[in-house]
This record gives structure tokens, sequence and C-alpha cells, in this order.
């Protein structure tokens, strides 16, 4: 069953809205089935929980919990997986991704399109905003979550 990428991509947004009124980064995810059932969600806790592998992808993925595959799902994310979180949709087999957006960041939704991965990407206005201001108001914050280093102003 298709299902309609922007209401699934709601769920995510709610999720990185959370995440940055608890002063973490505006990332969310869901993990879905292709029949459309919510599995798991999940946001961006690195700075909340202080575990610098807790991406959106990752917190969704954990809890949707243990599946014997993951071929019949579909991760939502409010931005483009960075090599980590799509490192994870590719060891797991995950068959689809949806992407809010890739214009503050465009991580390797390319590679798992190359391997296979169905890949469908919005450029949804929220999402480029969320992250947009985010980036500006929080720029050591962003490169800490991305890794890389800033110069000293």
């Amino acid at each position: 069953m298709i299902q309609d990428p922007a209401a699934l991509l709601a769920v995510a947004v709610e999720e990185a809205r959370a995440g940055l009124a608890e002063g973490g980064v505006p990332i969310g995810a869901a993990l879905f089935g292709t029949d459309g059932r919510l599995l798991g969600r999940g946001r961006n806790r690195r700075v909340q929980d202080g575990d610098p592998s807790l991406h959106a992808e990752t917190s969704a993925f954990r809890n949707a919990g243990r599946r014997p595959t993951y071929f019949d799902t579909i991760m939502v994310t409010t931005l483009s997986p960075c090599w980590y979180c799509s490192g994870l949709v590719r060891q797991f087999g995950i068959g689809q991704v949806i992407i809010g957006e890739a214009t503050t960041f465009s991580g390797g939704h390319d590679w798992l399109a190359e391997h296979g991965v169905r890949i469908t990407l919005l450029d949804d206005p929220e999402c480029v905003g969320l992250m947009s201001d985010f980036i500006r108001d929080r720029p050591e914050l962003w490169a800490e979550d991305i890794g890389v280093e800033i110069e000293a102003t």
C-alpha cells in the first residue's frame, strides 16, 4: 500500500519540534510499516541524554523494537540521514527512506539510492526552516552533531 509521504513526515516533524523545545537538535524520525502502521518514533537526543549515538533515526529504530526483518519498513526523517544513520538503513535492509529536506545537509541518501533503497525527497519548507534557524542560532552544536570543527571567532 502506498502511503502519503507528507502525512508520514508530520510525525517526524513533531519529534523535531519536541527536540528543539528540549534544547536539542531539531531532527525527528519515525519508522513505519509499509501498511502505514507507526512502529517507532524518535528525535535526536544527543544533547538531552548526553549520548552521541542517539540520532533521530537510531531513536526511532530502537523505539520500534526488535523485528525479524525491516525490509517492509519505511524510515521517515526530517533531514537527509548522515553516514551513521545511512549505515543503519543499509545494515537492517530498510527498503524506503522519506526525507523532509537535504538543503541544509546532504547526508548519505544518494549512496542509499545507489544500493537499492527507495528515496523520496520532499524538500519540505518547514524542515528547511527548522534546520536553517538552528544552524544559524547554534552553529557550535550543529558542528558537534555532524562531527566537524568550527573555527574560533
